[in-house]
């Protein structure tokens, strides 16, 4: 099959990729790089020992979209494309509507215009919104989201479903995963946010590594066993390999359906930090502060539909998360930046 992942150079478009490419599939990415690095996809290209037709675009940039769906053809689509920071899109959350829908309207509207109907969408938790029961299940409603990214995630998911309704022939698979950490065991691709990393894992990592001094953990008054905030965090390889199961399972169906991604096992904020340190052998700094707006106290998926249909599970423990996001930082201590 040949897939086209936009937003394809960022952290999980990579491994996903990278996974892709393993499995046989042929692979387009069109990304423009506002939060991700063409140096990601060379080395996918090694790792797998196959190339990457790589394009620098904005999805959100008709004419090159149009261009490059009508040049490559592909099979499928997985959107990856999108701003992605709960904290950030607290404080610009027009910039993250903007961003967001924009880029979904503009693919829908060239996929239409091309005839690509296979698209899977990588969606998050947060749809389930603040007041959802856990463990979260597929066939709950969405809800209110308790922050602008959750909200852009909910609202495409919905211009998704709408858009199948109109157009009989198109297939949508709708991923809701929840946290991905890690890396790739090889050491060579890893997550590299720009600026100060809005996520746990990769501000562990920086502090680990020497380039933040303390890790800044917010809030340790919620009702949870050690007053920390509890998420599922998945290894990103897992993630990967569950959209490759998405993708092959979509392709050619009609009509809208939904996975979550996710171990079922929640992990507290200091349990992850302690898990760290077990993997880079030394304690690291660390300071509470004042809660982070938009966070929800615990959250975690119960994944059996993905298990059930589409034979996926997470394979991967949480020493293997800290183990693997331990060997990419240390091996890239400024990510794909030299040294």
């Amino acid at each position: 099959m040949k897939v086209l992942l936009a937003g394809g150079a960022g952290y999980i478009g990579s491994h996903t990729a990278l996974a892709l490419l393993n499995a046989g599939h042929d692979v387009i990415i069109v990304d423009n790089y506002c939060n991700s690095s063409p140096e990601s996809v060379r080395r996918v290209e090694q790792l797998a020992g196959r190339p990457v037709e790589l394009y620098e675009a904005d999805v959100r940039d008709s004419s090159a979209l149009l261009s490059i769906l009508s040049g490559s053809r592909p099979d499928s689509v997985i959107h990856f494309a999108g701003l992605k920071a709960v904290g950030e899109s607290v404080q610009v959350p027009l910039a993250y509507y903007r961003n967001n829908l924009d880029a979904t309207l503009t693919l829908l509207e060239c996929m239409g215009k091309t005839g690509v109907r296979n698209i899977v969408f990588s969606s998050s938790a947060t749809v389930y919104g603040e007041d959802a029961p856990v463990p979260y299940v597929e066939t709950m409603p969405r809800g209110r989201c308790s922050n602008p990214y959750g909200w852009t995630k909910s609202m495409i998911e919905q211009i998704l479903e709408d858009a199948a309704v109109a157009d009989s022939d198109l297939s949508v698979v709708l991923l809701r995963y929840f946290n991905p950490v890690g890396a790739h065991e090889s050491g060579r691709i890893g997550e590299d946010p720009r600026g100060i990393p809005n996520n746990l894992m990769p501000y562990i990592s920086q502090v680990a590594v020497g380039r933040r001094e303390c890790l800044n953990i917010f809030g340790n008054d919620y009702p949870t066993p050690d007053g920390t905030c509890r998420r599922d965090f998945i290894h990103v390889m897992d993630l990967a390999e569950g959209h490759a199961r998405a993708l092959e399972y979509g392709a050619g169906r009609k009509g809208v359906e939904v996975f979550n991604l996710g171990t079922g096992t929640p992990y507290s904020v200091l349990e992850m930090l302690h898990a760290f340190e077990k993997a880079c052998g030394f304690p690291l700094k660390h300071a509470f502060a004042e809660r982070r707006a938009g966070d929800l106290p615990e959250f975690w998926a119960d994944a059996g539909k993905a298990k059930r249909i589409l034979g996926w599970q997470a394979k991967r423990s949480l020493d293997d998360m800290c183990r693997d996001a331990w060997n990419w930082q240390e091996q890239n201590p400024m990510g794909y930046q030299p040294s």
